[in-house]
């Protein structure tokens, strides 16, 4: 990490670690204003911004300001960020189909997209220089709107999540079936699970090559490993996911990028760290 720089992440209560992954904050009191590759990890994230916003790299090219709050659906395309001052955040990692109840409405109406919730979250202050203050005062969001609407999971979306998660066919299921599922996965989750695989298999290239030590591998080993056929196949990954090179995103990403790159979806608690 950089000097000052800050990475954490914490389990979610029992009551909520059904629907969220982990509680992350991330803080760089002086981050290099260099464009940062996010890449799809298969997980939905609320995201506070307790310092400055990154800047987003939009469709035309232009880099403009997010939003202070915001909700990140899924993502199948390359995400461009910048910083532009000292960052400090707290995010919430949904599970790919934990927040749904929390969004009102159709995760895939959030594929591809940064909401803005800075209404929902109008007079929420998260503490500066306060990781364990910061995740209290998401917990306690997450926990009243759940109390008050009432969040509940689809068993066959999420038994196909995990299904993908862990490389296994989902079960057999007649043609009408499917079609239900396909429907009641992009609903809550965003994209079909194909895709969701797609994602899963990108991230584990990730995973395989920041093993340590000797257990790393290269990235052609480690994309072999996660499931690719061959080099070219994998390069198309990068180019679709990330909107570059292995070697390049390698060479140029520093920040919030490269310590989120190895967060991928495993089934089952976190332990805090």
């Amino acid at each position: 990490m950089g000097e000052g720089e800050r990475y954490l992440e914490f389990e979610p209560p029992a009551a909520l670690r059904p629907f969220v992954r982990a509680i992350w904050t991330y803080a760089a009191p002086a981050p290099e204003p260099t464009v940062q590759r996010i890449a799809p990890d298969g997980c939905p994230e609320l995201i506070l911004d307790i310092g400055a916003p990154y800047e987003e790299q939009g469709e035309d090219g232009v880099f403009r300001i997010q939003p202070q709050a915001l909700f990140a659906g899924q993502m199948t395309r390359p995400l461009a960020l910048r910083p532009v001052g000292p960052v400090e955040l707290v995010a919430v990692r949904f599970e790919p189909d934990g927040a749904r109840d929390w969004l009102g409405h159709a995760a895939a109406d959030a594929t591809d997209r940064r909401l803005d919730m800075t209404a929902r979250l109008v007079g929420v202050m998260a503490p500066s220089g306060d990781p364990e203050g910061q995740v209290t005062v998401m917990v306690r969001i997450l926990e009243d709107h759940r109390r008050r609407n009432g969040w509940a999971l689809d068993p066959a979306v999420r038994a196909e999540i995990e299904a993908a998660a862990a490389d296994r066919p989902g079960a057999d299921r007649s043609p009408g079936e499917q079609r239900a599922l396909q429907r009641r996965f992009r609903d809550r989750v965003g994209v079909p699970p194909r895709i969701l695989r797609s994602i899963f298999r990108f991230r584990r290239v990730f995973d395989l090559a920041a093993e340590p030590g000797p257990e790393a591998l290269g990235w052609l080993e480690a994309g072999l490993e996660a499931g690719y056929f061959d080099q070219p196949q994998l390069a198309r990954d990068f180019r679709r996911f990330l909107g570059c090179t292995a070697t390049q995103w390698a060479r140029d990403q520093a920040g919030l990028a490269r310590r989120l790159a190895s967060q991928t979806y495993k089934p089952g608690p976190l332990s805090p760290h």
